[in-house]
């Protein structure tokens, strides 16, 4: 499974280890994902989602259907 989140469109991203000497190597910043269940209350089920820390509180502020029906139209999730 990717490290993507379904919600907000985090991704990995790459950037520079910096020691204290100023060498430089490549790493990796990976985004804060739980696999999470969620209830939708107008289907009467519960679905998975793979969703960051921001992407939680995102469903908190807008609600589940209107965060799901924001990241089907920008492409971040294709089915639910």
């Amino acid at each position: 499974m990717s490290k993507v989140c379904q919600i907000t469109g985090k991704k990995v991203m790459i950037g520079n280890k910096v020691s204290h000497s100023n060498r430089k190597s490549k790493r990796t910043f990976e985004p804060n994902l739980f696999d999470k269940k969620f209830y939708i209350p107008e289907e009467d089920r519960w679905i998975t989602l793979r969703v960051s820390a921001n992407g939680i509180r995102t469903i908190n502020k807008k609600g589940l259907t209107n965060a799901l029906k924001d990241a089907k139209a920008k492409g971040y999730l294709t089915t639910y």
